[in-house]
Parts: C-alpha cells; structure tokens; sequence
C-alpha cells in the first residue's frame, strides 16, 4: 500500500509536547513526521509497557483555525476505537465474576431472547458474531440517543443470519446490546461504569469517556474532514451496519452525540487515555493499579471467528472487541499475541500481551479510505523498531 508520504504536502515543524522515553525515540520521530506532513493537524500518542508510558506525546493543532495548540488534556471523537473500551468493561465485569462471557445475553437481559435470540452469548456480541449487525428499522440519530429504544429495537428483533455461524461487524448494536448487559448487572450505565470502576482508579477519568459530559466541552477538539466521505456499497448487511444512520465527521460535533453513550463509535478521549486503559488488557496493570488477572485479561484474544466478514467484505479473524488481523499493521512480529481496532478517520487501540504494551493514538484529521490508518500504522511499527532495541 502506498502511503500518503507520497503525497506532495507543506512540510512545517510542528510543537511537540509531552514525554518520550530515548530508546522509543522512533516513535516520536514517526509521530512528528505525521504533524510536519501535514496529514495530521492535532493529534496525541501513547505508549505503555508494563503499565508504565514509554512514549505521551501531543501536538499541533486543536482545530483547523491552526491557533490554539493540541494540548495535554484535548479529547477527539475516537468512533470505532470506542469498541475496544467497550470490551474492556465487558471483560473487566468477567474478570470479577459479575458476567459470564459464555452465558447467553438474555441471562441478564430477559428479553433479549424474542425471536430466536435465547442463545446468543455476550462472547458473540463481542466477536461479532450475533447476526444482529444493525437495526433492520430505520433508524435516526435521535433513535441512538434513545436508550430505551434503541435496546428495546434489538431485543425484539430478529438475527441477519444464523448467530456464531460468522461475523459481521456490528458498527452501532455492540454498544447499545453490552451496554445494556452492564446497565442489567451493575446498575450502572456503561459510561458511568467505565469513569467510576475502571477509568477513575487508574487516573484518566478526564481522558476517556463513552458519554462526555458538559464539562469536557471545552476540551473536545472537533473532527476535521480531511477526505471524502464514504458510501452505502448495496450490501445489505453492510448499509445496515453503517449507513442507518450513518455519522459524517460534522454529525459527531453535535452536543446530542457527545452526551450519548454510544459505546459502539462515540466514546472521547485521547492517546494516553486509550493507551492506560488497555494497559490492564495488555499486562494487567497501569500506573501501579493492578485491576485484572492474566486469565481475565488474555480473554479479549479468545478467537470467536476467522473468515470473510460479511459487513466488512474482507477475512477478520476476531477476538472479543479485538481484530486479531495484525499482516495489515507493519512491525508486528509473526504470531504475536496482538489485537487492534481502528476509529473511522484514524484513531488506533493496540494491544499486545506478549511484549505487554498498550498504544493510542488519537487524532483530529478525519481521513477515510486507503490512507486511513498509514498514521497509526507508522507509529507501531516504530514502537516494534524501538522494543528491539
């Protein structure tokens, strides 16, 4: 694949600020490349190993007015990454015995179970697996910010196709189905959950929200488009998934959005909030909070399917809330024990248990296509280049 580096761009040195360990120095090198290029405006990036930052580092821009600077605590809409914090509460709820990821959803959420829905496990909701892709309505923002309508849609449907049979990637419905399990088991809604029993104790509650409240506003440094916007293609599945409704870069600066707990592509945050939370996935701890046992935790790489997904149109192999996929991401080291999502735009959750390093990376370019993830791609590969050293 061809990176935007060919690309003719306006080569500027851009203020970096933040910390860099000097054997990871690759990755701030990678990072500043993306800032003086031209194909970042504001952007931060972590890396964590052994549950301590190696690499927390920000720069450029806020917003496309290029004079107020990308600073420490600056959030961006993350989309798609969300789903990786998504399963870590899932998951962290396992770990303590509160969910059985192999029980069936409707053990919590009794009605879940209409239309033949009784056996789907939360571990298929997470793996994509469920059938239940999209809502088979249509659907409006208003409808996602809707709670109660939103769950009570999908626990009256049907599936798409036959649940655990394969993937299909479930663009908006992980959120609201595991949210609702969460909601059911603590009494809590899953941005509450998250701030209070994960986020809070390990010191980013203010760096990673699925809900971001009125407080935050100021902090929130809104998407940028910086390429066209993608279609329905005709696949059924995949329209459903991602065009009902579908969000452009513009539709998440809305307050209704931000407010949402849309645990599917809504959460806000930043590299090291990113980067510290999925500590506790890739070695169990962050900043000396040890919150999950090495059982619970390697659960996330738990194969749930491996083949074509019939939303995305490519092979996936999935774990829960994890892409373990890695050809794609350059560096990774031939079969490591690594799981991935992206953001639509360009945000990047990784983990990696065996070299037990945690990276973020959020920025506030929104680039859709080919190009999409060359950003976060340049900087794992220099975080591989800067572990063999």
């Amino acid at each position: 694949m061809q990176g935007m580096e060919n690309i003719a761009v306006l080569h500027t040195k851009v203020e970096i600020k933040g910390t860099c360990s000097p054997r990871f120095s690759a990755v701030r090198e990678a990072f500043a490349h993306n800032l003086d290029s031209g194909q970042d405006i504001g952007a931060s990036v972590a890396v964590f190993v052994e549950g301590e930052p190696v690499v927390d580092l920000w720069g450029g821009h806020f917003d496309g007015t290029y004079t107020r600077p990308f600073a420490h605590d600056t959030i961006v809409q993350c989309y798609s990454s969300t789903k990786t914090i998504t399963a870590l509460c899932a998951l962290f709820l396992a770990d303590r015995g509160a969910i059985d990821l192999d029980a069936p959803v409707a053990r919590y959420w009794p009605e879940f179970a209409a239309n033949g829905k009784g056996g789907i496990a939360i571990r298929q909701v997470l793996g994509h697996t469920a059938g239940l892709c999209g809502w088979d309505v249509p659907m409006t923002f208003c409808d996602l910010y809707d709670w109660e309508k939103a769950t009570t849609l999908l626990a009256r449907q049907a599936p798409l196709w036959e649940p655990g049979r394969t993937s299909g990637y479930h663009g908006f419905t992980q959120g609201p189905i595991i949210g609702e399990v969460i909601r059911r088991v603590t009494g809590k809604t899953m941005g509450t959950f998250l701030a209070e029993a994960i986020a809070a104790p390990l010191g980013v509650a203010g760096q990673f929200y699925i809900g971001t409240p009125a407080e935050a506003d100021d902090r929130v440094s809104l998407l940028i488009q910086g390429s066209v916007q993608d279609h329905p293609n005709g696949n059924r599945l995949h329209d459903l998934s991602l065009y009902n409704p579908h969000p452009t870069p513009q539709d998440t600066w809305a307050l209704e959005w931000r407010r949402a707990e849309l645990g599917g592509m809504g959460g806000h945050g930043n590299a090291r909030g990113i980067a510290t939370l999925q500590s506790l996935l890739a070695c169990g701890e962050a900043n000396g909070k040890r919150l999950m046992s090495d059982a619970g935790r390697t659960r996330a790489l738990e194969p749930q399917s491996d083949g074509v997904d019939l939303v995305i149109g490519v092979p996936c192999r999935w774990g829960m809330g994890f892409s373990m996929e890695t050809a794609y991401l350059p560096g990774v080291p031939a079969g490591a024990r690594a799981g991935w999502w992206a953001g639509n735009g360009g945000s990047m959750s990784y983990i990696d248990l065996d070299a037990r390093m945690a990276i973020g990376y959020t920025p506030n370019r929104w680039i859709s296509g080919p190009h999409e993830q060359d950003r976060s791609r340049r900087v794992i590969q220099a975080a591989y280049e800067s572990l063999a050293l």
